[in-house]
């Protein structure tokens, strides 16, 4: 049995798995609020929507935090930055890398963090020609919060990084992983890389469709 179908047949039989309780604070609600352009979106191909959020990392008595841009349709992370404070530079950073891999997004989405609604960032996006995008709820940036809990649960979370130059080298190898060797359900079974290159290169592919949270029309 595959990772999903066991997930699938535990949740059907109410099974939960208890997570510690999260009370680092990642961001500080900032006085520039954008709409939400994505709800009930509907996207069929790359560069459309990225989404980013920071997480933090525990690594011994210090919390250290990462900035994670990912594409939503093809899963690929475009860009991170590992930072050991929550400063705006770390996000511009993140953001830099990824208008360097991939052509910039329609929307660029994310929460409503000071550190997205930055001077500096937001105008390298509108350069970029992205429309800016922020969501109230969690669920509104799905995409990029379960990215956060991959990376940590099923990477850092074995590694245990015991220093921050540990935790930059094992957040790098994880990406490269999850990007080139990861596999996924909803990309046919391919890993973010290969999937992009199907969708790029190969005019036989049948592209997915897949529909952006909407609370109100679920």
């Amino acid at each position: 049995m595959g990772r999903d179908k066991f997930i699938e047949v535990m949740m059907e039989q109410g099974f939960r798995i208890k997570r510690p309780p999260n009370y680092r604070r990642t961001t500080q609600a900032g006085k520039t609020v954008y709409p939400n352009l994505i709800k009930g979106l509907r996207v069929s191909s790359p560069a459309v929507v990225w989404q980013s959020d920071i997480t933090y990392i525990p690594v011994g008595e210090r919390f250290y935090y990462v900035v994670f841009i990912v594409d939503i349709y093809t899963k690929r992370i475009v860009g991170y930055k590992v930072s050991s404070s929550m400063r705006a530079t770390a996000n511009y950073e993140a953001l830099a890398m990824a208008l360097k891999v991939s052509p910039a997004p329609l929307i660029h989405h994310s929460d409503r963090g000071s550190q997205y609604a930055s001077l500096e960032y937001t105008t390298r996006l509108r350069n970029s020609g992205a429309k800016i995008s922020m969501g109230l709820i969690a669920q509104e940036n799905a995409y990029a919060e379960r990215l956060n809990r991959t990376i940590k649960d099923e990477y850092l979370e074995y590694w245990k990084p015991k220093t921050f130059d540990q935790l930059k080298r094992q957040v790098k190898k994880a990406v490269l992983h999850y990007n080139h060797q990861r596999p996924h359900n909803q990309l046919q079974r391919l890993s973010p890389i290969d999937f992009e290159n199907k969708c790029n290169k190969d005019p036989a592919f049948k592209k997915p469709t897949i529909t952006i949270f909407d609370e109100n029309n679920r």
